[in-house]
């Protein structure tokens, strides 16, 4: 390290691989000095403005807040906080466009201001010294902030680190053409930015801090030089201007002369990177008790009258910006496909890294350092929407310009194929979308857009993946839990089982009552099975029972059929007893005999209709009946009353066919009687 520190006195430093040189264009607002804004009337604040989750939200439509007053709060450590940057009204939180190249939509606070500013208690710290590591700690993470340079990671996580820190750097090289506004803080707030750095040597407590800023801001350097007399510890490192010095390894490499390998971070190497307005924040938040709630943002561009840096609010929308900058939408008017409607063309962010807005309404963030509104003649591609990208000539400029020594052409490809897998091995994401590789490439291929669409849609299913293994991780819990659950319900349940057998076993009143309580519910079990079992053969019963039945009744309609066959026998036998050779008087007499040989037939008739009367009133047809209604047959039996009526029926029936044959005979009979019967025999006239 002693000889890093020899060479870094001499002036000499490495050099990183690539880079280009690209306009500067800052002489348009490095000698503008940085301006208050009149507060807007609303600001929009997005819950998330760094990587990791967003805070839970802590206030409702409807509040009052105050300045400085947190809206949202943190529950692990990749969330920030947000706090209100005036005072006013939260009038809704609903989702809106948010400062992202995709122009996604994520939930906001919009708060009404009211002017008044008005601040919430503060506890301003006169030493600092005397404070705790981790007093420290929390009052940056209670101020929310995060890393300022652009990627917006979480401060107190990168500093709440092992304390064998051999570089702490800071990055002041601002290598992005067109901004100015590092620049411009350091010129003017130098002593807070040294206090920043300070509070940070004394929770790190690095070996050598290293202050890198490129040679093109003379102002800044001075100031720093002077800021850091009474400090041996800080080196102020001028660095030759070349874009990108800016980026974290390529910084590490030019001052230290050590290269971060893909898939490392620089802690592993002893080293930490801040931002001179990350710095700036931690001393307003620890020694002010100021939560980040503005920053310093370059607005410039030859389409505003009035390039300027200012400190503008976070939340204020990008058109408000523009409006006090003197913005005229005629002079970025964008062709569109219809023939008379144009769009303004304004960039969040530098040419290089910024990326294109349509909706003026984005907010200012928290790594939102410059809005750029070019004219047509300063920059025509940010005003071509004809898409005039070629086959790649593999030419290997961009290959040659990479300053993270990537194969762009071979990355454009697999993006294109949505190869994830192989962007991966090419090492997709140790690209820092410089923009280097888009710039020298002579197909106009806008590569550094295919790069970010693939990284969100592998991060997108990175948490996918995460979600999915979670899920699994709680399925797998839960099913762990219930089988527990039911292994303890069983241990209980023996217990219990043991301990009123145990207790039954005694000869007690309690244990002679236990014994006959399971006695009586043993019983009503076996009794319900008993007429479970017996409703389950009630069909088959009931089918014999009917076919019994249907046996009986066949028995009596022979019985019946019998008795009219006796009866019909003898009547007839009453009229064969008659002899042919009767006398006069006996053929008078047969008026007599035919009418007792009726009463004969009619008592038989009578006995025969009894008879099979008793017999139908002997068959078990009401109670076949009354089964077959409860057990729900389908069948229907004939009712009893109606066989019976039946059979008299038939009876009666029989009875009349006999005496009509009766009739008939014995009329018969008369007709065949000789003459000479009625004539006296010899023996009578003797």
């Amino acid at each position: 390290m002693e000889s890093i520190i020899h060479r870094i006195s001499q002036g000499k430093f490495w050099h990183f691989h690539g880079g280009i040189h690209p306009p500067e264009q800052k002489h348009l607002t490095s000698a503008k000095p940085i301006r208050n804004l009149p507060l807007p009337k609303q600001l929009i604040l997005p819950l998330q403005q760094h990587i990791g989750r967003q805070g839970d939200l802590i206030v409702k439509v409807g509040d009052k807040v105050l300045k400085g007053q947190r809206l949202t709060q943190s529950s692990n450590a990749m969330m920030v906080p947000i706090h209100a940057p005036t005072s006013g009204t939260v009038t809704a939180i609903e989702k809106s466009v948010i400062a992202h190249p995709s122009g996604l939509r994520e939930l906001c606070v919009f708060i009404d201001v009211d002017g008044d500013d008005t601040w919430r208690a503060r506890e301003i710290c006169t030493d600092y010294t005397q404070l705790s590591h981790q007093q420290i700690i929390r009052k940056i993470a209670d101020a929310g902030i995060a890393g300022m340079g652009g990627a917006g990671f979480p401060t107190q996580i990168k500093v709440n680190t092992k304390p064998d820190i051999n570089f702490l750097i800071i990055n002041a090289a601002e290598c992005e053409p067109y901004i100015t506004a590092d620049d411009l803080l350091m010129r003017e707030h130098s002593a807070a930015i040294i206090d920043g750095i300070k509070i940070l040597d004394q929770l790190l407590n690095p070996a050598f801090i290293l202050i890198g800023i490129e040679d093109n801001k003379p102002q800044a350097i001075k100031a720093l030089q002077q800021a850091t007399l009474s400090n041996e510890k800080i080196h102020v490192c001028i660095l030759p201007t070349k874009y990108p010095s800016g980026g974290e390894k390529q910084l590490i490499k030019l001052l230290t002369g050590q290269e971060v390998s893909s898939g490392t971070l620089p802690i592993n190497l002893g080293i930490i990177v801040q931002n001179v307005a990350t710095c700036f924040a931690i001393s307003d938040a620890v020694i002010n008790d100021t939560p980040l709630i503005r920053r310093v943002v370059t607005l410039t561009g030859k389409a505003l009258k009035k390039p300027q840096n200012v400190w503008a609010l976070l939340g204020t929308p990008v058109n408000y910006l523009l409006e006090q900058s003197g913005f005229s939408n005629q002079a970025t008017a964008r062709q569109t496909s219809h023939p008379q409607k144009t769009t303004p063309s304004v960039i969040m962010g530098g040419p290089m890294m910024g990326f294109s807005i349509l909706n003026e309404q984005v907010p200012i963030v928290k790594t939102s350092n410059c809005i750029l509104a070019p004219s047509r003649a300063e920059m025509p591609s940010a005003f071509d929407n004809n898409n005039n990208e070629v086959e790649c000539v593999r030419c290997g400029q961009c290959a040659d310009v990479c300053p993270s020594q990537l194969l762009p052409q071979e990355l454009q490809w697999s993006a294109k194929a949505k190869d994830h897998q192989q962007l991966t091995k090419l090492n997709l994401f140790d690209c820092i979308d410089c923009g280097a590789c888009a710039y020298v490439c002579p197909s106009q291929i806008p590569l550094v857009q295919y790069y970010r669409i693939a990284k969100a849609e592998i991060r997108q299913q990175q948490l996918l993946n995460v979600k999915s293994e979670q899920a699994k991780e709680r399925f797998e819990a839960r099913k762990l839990r219930l089988e527990r659950e039911k292994i303890a319900r069983e241990e209980k349940h023996k217990k219990a089982a043991a301990a009123r057998k145990a207790a039954m076993n005694k000869k007690t009143p309690e244990a002679n009552a236990a014994k006959s309580a399971v006695a009586a519910a043993l019983a009503r079990v076996k009794a319900k099975k008993n007429v479970e079992n017996n409703n389950a053969d009630l069909p088959e019963a009931i089918n014999i029972k009917q076919k019994n039945n249907a046996e009986l009744d066949d028995k009596a309609h022979v019985k019946a059929a019998v008795a009219r066959a006796k009866a019909k026998r003898l009547a007839k036998q009453e009229n064969i007893d008659l002899p042919k050779s009767a006398t006069k008087e006996q053929t008078s007499e047969t008026s007599d005999s035919d009418e007792k040989a009726h009463v004969k037939a009619a008592i038989a008739r009578a006995k025969a209709k009894r008879l099979a009367k008793q017999e139908n009133i002997d068959s078990p047809k009401t109670e076949i009946k009354e089964q077959t209604s409860n057990t729900k047959l389908k069948g229907r039996q004939q009712p009893a009353k109606e066989q019976d009526n039946t059979d008299e029926k038939k009876v009666s029936i029989a009875a009349a066919v006999a005496k009509a044959k009766e009739k008939a005979k014995a009329k018969a009979k008369t007709k065949k009687t000789p003459k000479t019967s009625s004539q006296p025999t010899n023996e009578e006239a003797k």
